[in-house]
């Protein structure tokens, strides 16, 4: 019973240094995302609605489903 006792036990840290980890991830991500001014995402957004629009990704009808 004690071997079953231990195997929880672990199981139960590894859980909780994964939603550690995730929220130290999630964290450093929302850092990243606003350190950036309001006028270098319209640039970014300008760059890529330019470079979706050159492939033709934007404004076209998604094909027909015949199902």
């Amino acid at each position: 019973m004690r071997q079953r006792m231990q195997w929880w036990k672990w199981l139960g840290l590894a859980g909780l240094a994964g939603v550690a980890a995730t929220g130290v991830v999630v964290a450093r991500a929302e850092r990243r995302r606003r350190a950036y001014t309001p006028e270098e995402i319209r640039a970014r957004l300008r760059d890529r609605h330019a470079e979706a629009t050159a492939t033709g990704a934007v404004g076209t009808p998604p094909p027909d489903n015949p199902a």
